[in-house]
């Protein structure tokens, strides 16, 4: 049986969880940005500053004190806080998890959300890793990388591999808590360096059956917000981040090209034909890109609404976030270019947002397979388990 709903519900302070604390916030992210590439990580109390403006309860069922945000007004937050910063705006995508656990037996949920709506996910799926059955659950061992975001999660998932699992070709996912998870320190790269997206390790740690979901399964919970796609979901979550990088970048360019001279006195740069032009393409590129994106988004989310998700929509979704994440990048290259040696800095936010960006792009959910699999299904033909 049920616990009755006022024993569920956790008490939250709703108040200081409002975006309109999201400003604050960014003038942090922004002043402090250079710091998280050395530190290779987002700081804790960058995160529970994304707690108070919503990131993680945003698409956290009501009943649990969460907000069941639409996927559009999540992806233009996760928006906002990329062009300031593109690790904090990948880690913060992460508040994506709340549909991943919401595949999880709702007893189960009852005990994720026990303490408030706040929970952080961090995930490192790939390679699945064998995992034992016992009687207590799975036995789970193995080492993941690219696990972004673990060092401020409560909860880390890992992908797990059971024989004769029926799971359709889709992943197991063992949810652990994050104080049963080793943290091995190796993210060197780039760009994102700030994602903290370092290799974890667990040691025979027993993952109770019910603590265990199928990635891109079904959900427990019916609401609109768990019948749109997870998969789908998690793609566009990511892609957005270069959406946001994208737009800072052209931004620097535009301030600076009213004033900024050469040395080898060529007019400034905003009266420099190959400029204006370049800048019309990426303007045009750009603009391109986060209307078919927010476009795909609302209709996929009015089938959600309706219960009636076609998986074609589902494919232009991911379509739309596969070309998001490669435009963005190619809007990065060219404001790059276009200033000159004043990106080749470290410190330069045109060389964070190009290397940034390549990564999104580089992402296994955003890469050129996505493309292939979303033309395959837009022919007529069958793509791979979990696309879309």
């Amino acid at each position: 049986m049920n616990a009755p709903p006022e024993t569920i519900t956790p008490v939250t302070d709703v108040t200081a969880a409002t975006w309109d604390n999201l400003s604050p916030l960014l003038v942090d992210i922004r002043a402090r940005r250079n710091e998280f590439a050395r530190a290779q990580k987002i700081p804790d109390e960058i995160i529970e500053g994304f707690k108070r403006v919503g990131v993680y309860r945003a698409l956290v069922a009501k009943r649990f004190g969460g907000e069941e945000r639409t996927p559009a007004d999540f992806c233009r937050l996760i928006e906002r806080i990329s062009e300031v910063d593109g690790s904090a705006g990948w880690v913060a995508s992460f508040g994506d998890g709340a549909r991943y656990l919401a595949a999880l037996p709702e007893d189960t949920l009852h005990e994720v959300y026990a303490s408030g709506p706040d929970v952080v996910l961090a995930g490192a799926l790939f390679p699945l890793q064998p995992a034992r059955r016992s009687t207590d659950g799975f036995v789970v061992n193995g080492v993941w990388p690219f696990a972004s975001g673990s060092p401020g999660a409560d909860l880390i998932g890992v992908g797990i591999t059971v024989e004769d699992d029926p799971t359709g070709g889709l992943a197991r996912v063992a949810v652990i808590p994050a104080e049963k998870v080793t943290i091995r320190p190796n993210w060197d790269v780039i760009g994102l360096q700030g994602t903290g997206s370092h290799d974890v390790v667990v040691n025979d740690v027993i993952v109770p059956e019910e603590w265990t979901l199928i990635r891109g399964g079904p959900p427990t919970l019916d609401a609109p917000i768990y019948r749109y796609p997870s998969m789908t979901f998690a793609a566009q979550a990511h892609a957005i981040v270069g959406i946001g990088i994208a737009r800072s970048a052209l931004d620097e360019v535009i301030a600076e090209a009213g004033s900024r001279t050469s040395i080898t006195g060529a007019p400034v740069m905003a009266e420099r034909g190959y400029v204006q032009l370049e800048m019309a393409r990426a303007e045009a590129m750009l603009r391109s890109a986060r209307s078919f994106f927010y476009e795909a988004t609302e209709e996929l989310w009015e089938e959600a609404i309706k219960d009636a998700v076609n998986p074609r929509t589902a494919t232009l979704m991911r379509l739309a976030a596969t070309n998001a994440a490669r435009q963005s990048a190619e809007v990065c290259n060219i404001a790059s270019v276009l200033a000159g040696s004043a990106s080749l800095y470290t410190t330069s936010n045109l060389a964070r947002a190009m290397c940034d960006s390549f990564v999104v792009a580089q992402h296994a959910a955003l890469n050129e397979g996505t493309l292939q699999s979303a033309g395959r299904l837009l022919l007529g033909s069958a793509a791979q388990p979990g696309f879309p």
